[in-house]
């Protein structure tokens, strides 16, 4: 039985919002970064509602200075097994 992990959308987007603060960049200042028209993305992955897509992930990985490894919050639910 392997136990599969799952992405922890709310610890995440805390784990986004914590490191734009730490950055010194405002939700506006991400949405110029990405070419946004509003910053509702922004703010959707900051509360856990959506995930940056990967090409945004390894994009906000390279802003922040860090892996998208230390952006991804996993979580392991001994539930969910699967067996291979």
């Amino acid at each position: 039985m392997i136990t599969m992990p799952s992405i922890d959308m709310v610890a995440t987007g805390k784990n986004i919002a914590r490191m734009r603060k730490a950055a010194g960049l405002k939700v506006k200042d991400l949405q110029a970064l990405f070419g946004f028209a509003t910053p509702q993305a922004i703010y959707k992955w900051q509360h856990g509602a959506a995930m940056p897509t990967i090409d945004n992930l390894v994009a906000l990985a390279m802003i922040f200075g860090v892996s998208m490894e230390d952006i991804i919050v996993l979580k392991i639910d001994a539930r969910e097994k699967i067996c291979a």
